[in-house]
């Protein structure tokens, strides 16, 4: 009894609290199955890449109309999509890659918002742009995480077949359309920007791709079939969620930091005890040992 009034008591008594676990929830539904789809494209440090991207738009929206969510949600996707369009253009016209394009713009972008930023106000207004502030979000905030978790929904359930075939067979989609297939990866990095920007609400820029990438990884550790891995995912996410915001209230520490951090050990104890990690970890093993061996005689 003592044990159940710790894990749900501040969720009853704190408003704040409440509005924090919804929020993680909708965006543990909506983003954690781009997650998977980012892994299994070898994309993860792409979806590392525009979470930083956002934060110049994020920045001109705060230096125009103050601490709005929505405005700085709308100018941080814009400024997405710009360097996702750009990096891809960039691909297209050079020999490097996709990859190589977000790393090289990725980085400026990051520097750009914060000299933006730091044009106005002092270090501690960038804290809730770098870091969130999930304990003091609002109802209009929850609302548009939740139109946006809708239309992720939405377009993942109709593109669903596109998207499989394009992760694991991209060639096979170019050969047949190259229109199509560039229609859908712009439309799942478009995706991809607006959960970051539903991301920033509560995690800020730094850490938003945290409840992205992770629990996928994670899923990855115990799992391939991939209905499996959408849903392991998604428990997970929902899982650290709950864990994070109640050790974050309970140690008086902040509360996304906890979330990414709950997330990140959950992907280490995955990684020991995962028939696929340890699984990889076993054969790594073994290699060295092998290695070892060949190298005496």
């Amino acid at each position: 009894m003592i044990m159940i009034d710790i894990i749900f008591d501040p969720f009853i008594s704190h408003g704040f609290m409440r509005r924090a676990i919804v929020s993680c929830f909708a965006l543990s539904f909506s983003s954690t199955p781009l997650g998977v789809f980012l892994i299994l494209r070898r994309m993860s440090l792409v979806g590392d890449g525009l979470s930083h991207a956002i934060l110049p738009g994020v920045a001109i929206g705060y230096l125009v109309y103050g601490m709005s969510r929505t405005a700085m949600g709308i100018c941080g996707f814009i400024a997405g999509l710009i360097v996702a369009v750009l990096s891809g253009f960039i691909s297209t016209i050079t020999p490097l890659k996709e990859d190589a394009c977000f790393a090289g713009l990725y980085l400026g972008s990051l520097a750009l918002g914060i000299i933006l930023v730091s044009l106005r106000g002092s270090s501690i207004d960038l804290l809730p742009l770098l870091f969130g502030s999930i304990l003091a979000i609002n109802v209009g905030a929850i609302y548009f995480i939740g139109i946006i978790a809708s239309i992720t929904f939405l377009t993942l359930a109709l593109l669903y077949r596109a998207l499989v075939v394009e992760s694991f067979d991209a060639m096979f989609l170019r050969v047949n359309s190259t229109r199509f297939s560039v229609l859908i990866q712009s439309l799942f990095l478009a995706l991809v920007v607006l959960n970051l920007v539903a991301g920033f609400q509560i995690l800020g820029t730094m850490m938003s791709v945290g409840m992205m990438i992770l629990p996928a990884v994670t899923a990855y550790c115990w799992t391939n079939w991939l209905p499996s891995m959408f849903i392991l995912a998604t428990t997970i996410g929902l899982f650290c969620s709950w864990c994070g915001l109640s050790w974050s209230f309970y140690a008086c520490i902040p509360a996304g930091p906890t979330i990414v951090l709950t997330a990140s050990i959950v992907f280490l104890i995955s990684v020991l005890l995962g028939p696929i990690g340890k699984k990889s970890l076993f054969i790594r093993k073994n290699m060295f040992i092998f290695s070892n061996k060949k190298n005496k005689k």
